[in-house]
């Protein structure tokens, strides 16, 4: 008997995906959107995550970005889509917890759109300097920022993103003065600031990286409750007199709400076999990134508490972006 439900459980593990296998032979590929500029953190992942997911689906994934307004093109765009059976996207923080809370208006609700395949990672942010700036610890930054005669500015990927929520956190923790410049991605940001057309910025660290080890952008700290593995000389803002400071960008992969529960958990099936596979590991291992693999509901739960989370602080700091 034992034996007999063994078989009856993984033919029931295997259905979801056999299910997708079989929409694949319609000869369409599933659209995989990105709310953020070639080149950046979500778009590395989303690449990399389409490749393994492909392969052990058989399906075609195409990547396309639609960056700007803070992600709510292509979070809009996947909303209103016609075919639920044909599109996924990588979302973050902002179009599932903060966005609700910024704009007045949105073209779709991050509640009632989407349904959540499942969690693909976290990314510490990291406060990073250019090559002008002289500060090279915490307190030096702040001392720097605060003789600016008319404050200074600072850039991010978009409108609403982690990124620009973390440097709003930062700067009703310290007092100051600060512009924002809201960039399309991640990449075109961290190019001015190596480039010296922009002081600073939060940066995630997929995107960062490179820019960090090899010089061309100053590591202050990270945004993390302890160092990363990855970077371990990187100390956190927390113990440079940041106690508790703590912020993450974080992703998740969503589908619209109208997509069959069949095609969601064939979708947490390959997604959470691609984040435990060990090339995958090993690659984000090396951004500094921390996979998260969940079941559908788990990660509903998870973006719940990041909405209440952000929410509380966007409406404690009056931020409004319309």
């Amino acid at each position: 008997m034992m034996l007999t439900t063994l078989r009856r459980l993984a033919l029931l593990a295997l259905l979801p995906l056999a299910a997708l296998t079989a929409l694949a032979n319609d000869g369409k590929p599933v659209e995989w959107v990105v709310g953020y500029a070639p080149g950046g953190g979500s778009d590395v992942v989303a690449r990399m995550l389409a490749d393994a997911m492909g392969k052990s689906m058989q399906q075609s994934f195409i990547v396309v970005n639609k960056p700007g307004a803070g992600a709510n093109i292509a979070a809009e765009y996947v909303a209103r889509t016609r075919s639920p059976e044909h599109i996924v996207s990588t979302v973050d923080s902002a179009v599932l917890a903060a966005n609700p809370f910024l704009y007045g208006k949105l073209g779709y609700s991050a509640e009632r759109d989407f349904a959540l395949a499942g969690m693909i990672a976290r990314f510490p942010l990291v406060l990073v300097v250019g090559p002008h700036v002289p500060a090279k610890s915490l307190p030096e930054f702040l001392a720097w920022a605060r003789n600016a005669p008319e404050g200074t500015s600072y850039g991010s990927p978009g409108l609403g993103s982690p990124h620009h929520l973390a440097m709003e956190l930062l700067r009703s923790r310290s007092g100051l003065q600060l512009t924002h410049v809201p960039y399309r991605g991640a990449a075109p940001a961290l190019a001015d600031v190596a480039g010296g057309q922009l002081p600073f910025m939060f940066v995630d660290t997929s995107s960062g990286g490179p820019f960090i080890s090899t010089g061309k952008v100053r590591a202050i700290g990270v945004a993390s409750p302890q160092r990363m593995q990855s970077m371990p000389d990187l100390v956190t803002l927390a113990e440079q007199g940041l106690p508790g400071f703590e912020a993450y960008a974080w992703q998740a992969l969503v589908v619209p709400a109208a997509t069959r529960p069949t095609t969601v958990q064939a979708l947490n099936k390959a997604l959470n076999l691609a984040l435990n596979s060990a090339d995958v590991k090993a690659r984000m291992q090396t951004l500094g990134i921390e996979p998260l693999p969940t079941t559908p509901a788990e990660a509903t739960h998870y973006a719940a508490q990041e909405r209440e989370r952000w929410g509380r602080v966007i409406r404690n700091a009056h931020i409004r972006l319309d």
